[in-house]
């Protein structure tokens, strides 16, 4: 299904906000427009977790703690998606995955809110 690129994290301050980009060069417009694409985290010492989920039709799915201050988009001619998180909390740290289908994944990128 090609390759994914992230991009985006960073350290901010508890309150603020950061976007993620998680973008698929290589990715055919109709598997990037035919699957399901989701956004994981893994905390230090934590399982992988869903963040939010964006299925075909427009159906989005968030974890309860994220739910109205995350919100997953795409851009299909890009083939890229996006994570906009808003009111980072300290336990919104840690790394977090892009991936397209459960088959495709990104190498992972750090967001840190420090306590």
């Amino acid at each position: 299904q090609g390759r994914l690129v992230e991009s985006g994290g960073g350290l901010v301050q508890a309150g603020e906000s950061l976007k993620l980009a998680c973008k698929g060069p290589t990715v055919i417009l109709s598997v990037f427009i035919g699957n399901a694409m989701a956004w994981y985290r893994q905390a230090p010492g934590k399982e992988r977790e869903l963040v939010a989920e964006l299925i075909p039709g427009g159906t989005t799915n968030y974890e309860n703690s994220v739910k109205g201050r995350f919100t997953i988009s795409k851009d299909n001619v890009k083939r890229t998606m996006y994570l906009q998180m808003d009111s980072l909390k300290p336990e919104d740290t840690g790394v977090y995955y892009c991936t397209l289908g459960g088959q495709s994944w990104g190498q992972g990128i750090q967001v840190t809110v420090p306590s």
